[in-house]
């Protein structure tokens, strides 16, 4: 087999990734169900979205930038093997790997109940009471993941003609809510809730609290988490040192703005005094909360629109995570096998079934955690340290390996990396204090629904792994120093 990958994903197909593993469970649910897991943020939730943003820029400049030096597969893990250390590239891309890959598991386990709101509003109430119970909706979630994967394994072609309709279709979609959100009020959602349901709700002022809003603006980053999956599949994209950085800048302020739009246009309509009293009792989304105020068939599109969304994100994350595992094994930090190519299809297929296989294991522990921010709160902590590290990179590269600096293409004045890698440096770090001391001091139940230690858990495992590795290779007689100053072929 041809241990190599092809150059196939063009500009549209990589701004796709991005945006498909950004927008979804980051629109859709998150911004609503924030009003539970941060009580009191009321009213706020978009200047937090807004600030978030900050950090996430700072982020987005150290990956377009990286990228241009090394564009291959593996992305966050190459940067910082090269710019750093090996060790601190293979721990922080693990629990990267570990923390998008249970967030996988989450998004197919969560878009159950999209479906179920869906033949709801169909009055399909016996299919929709199917959907409950719960091994069918383990089940079905499983299937998504394994579907996805197969779509991947199949090859990048049918992985953009699968991807990018229905991106188009999402955000035609999308648009709906937008033009909805926007022509309708909280007077009118208020009358509407009164004719449905026969209630009321008070519409109380909420005070501003520092503490409350820099917890959400930490939650909220994970929004823009998904631009990173551009720069994993660096070893794919054509033309890379032109269009990685391209399509990082498309996906982040198309979706940036997108998001905005989208999130104002809800609580135009809806008040975040009903959202948050409903997300204390269940799991709600967009297409749930405007409901009350929508004609059937608007109501139903929108409901599609938001299982499309969350479906475009299973596609685009595990091109993502697989890429990780390829590039481990291809340097030499995980088994060999894992770097095996499909002779006909061109793709890394035994580190997509890896990935698959973790991912499934975040569905089981959806279901028995019964709480997905578990895995989003695991997802942000491996981010917020990849992306801190990816600052890092940014910074140390000239000093550490002057001679990849010197193929960086994009933004080269050395004064101006200079600042953007302080301020994410400060801005990533901050929001990483932020969310650990938000996790620690959460009340739960048993230590494992602290997703601090399961980060900790992951990393100590990770260590092992590595330091195994490491070992066999220099006793193989690999020159370490040299492999990991090179790129691979």
């Amino acid at each position: 087999m041809e241990n190599h990958l092809k150059r196939q994903l063009g500009l549209l197909g990589l701004a796709a990734t991005g945006i498909c593993s950004m927008i979804g469970a980051s629109i859709y649910v998150v911004p609503f169900m924030i009003q539970r897991n941060v009580p009191g943020i009321g009213p706020y939730v978009i200047p937090a979205f807004l600030f978030a943003a900050i950090p996430a820029l700072l982020a987005a400049f150290a990956y377009a930038i990286l990228s241009t030096a090394m564009p291959r597969a593996g992305g966050s893990y190459l940067y910082a093997s090269r710019s750093l250390h090996p060790y601190l590239g293979f721990i922080a891309s693990f629990s990267q790997w570990f923390g998008l890959s249970i967030v996988i598991g989450v998004i197919a386990y969560v878009v159950i109940p999209f479906f179920r709101d869906v033949v709801l509003a169909l009055a399909w109430t016996s299919v929709a009471g199917f959907l409950e119970i719960g091994i069918v909706r383990v089940s079905l979630a499983l299937f998504l993941i394994w579907f996805f994967t197969l779509i991947n394994i199949r090859g990048l072609k049918f992985y953009e003609r699968t991807l990018i309709p229905l991106m188009l279709l999402m955000f035609a979609l999308g648009a709906v809510v937008i033009f909805s959100g926007l022509s309708f009020d909280h007077q009118d959602f208020l009358q509407a809730l009164s004719e449905k349901e026969n209630r009321s709700i008070s519409l109380i002022d909420a005070e501003f609290s520092w503490g409350t809003f820099l917890t959400a603006a930490a939650l909220l980053f994970s929004s823009f988490i998904g631009f990173d999956s551009i720069a994993q599949a660096g070893g794919e994209a054509k033309n890379p040192s032109k269009n990685l950085p391209k399509a990082i800048a498309l996906a982040i302020l198309g979706v940036g703005i997108f998001y905005i739009a989208f999130t104002y246009a809800v609580y135009h309509t809806v008040p975040w005094q009903f959202v948050a009293e409903e997300a204390l009792q269940k799991d709600i989304s967009a297409a749930g909360v405007l409901s009350y105020v929508l004609n059937p068939t608007v109501g139903i599109l929108i409901l599609a629109g938001a299982a499309i969304a969350l479906l475009n994100d299973l596609p685009a994350m595990i091109l993502s995570v697989s890429r990780l595992v390829f590039s481990w094994a291809e340097d030499g930090i995980f088994p060999n096998k894992l770097s095996l190519i499909h002779s006909q299809f061109q793709t890394p297929y035994a580190a997509l079934i890896l990935s698959g296989i973790m991912a499934s294991i975040g569905v089981l522990g959806s279901h028995f955690a019964g709480d997905f921010f578990l895995g989003i709160d695991i997802m942000v902590t491996s981010m917020l340290i990849n992306f801190l590290l990816m600052s890092c990179s940014l910074f140390f590269l000239p000093f550490r390996n002057p001679t990849l600096a010197g193929e960086i293409k994009t933004i080269k004045n050395r004064k101006f990396q200079r600042i953007l890698a302080i301020l994410g440096m400060l801005f990533l770090a901050t929001f990483l204090i932020i969310h650990i001391s938000k996790d620690l001091n959460a009340q739960v139940s048993d230590w494992y629904f602290h997703s601090t230690w399961v980060y900790l858990l992951v990393l100590l495992i990770a260590s092992l792994l590595f330091f195994y590795q490491w070992a066999q290779l220099k006793k193989s007689g690999v020159d370490v120093a040299k492999r990991f100053s090179e790129l691979p072929d």
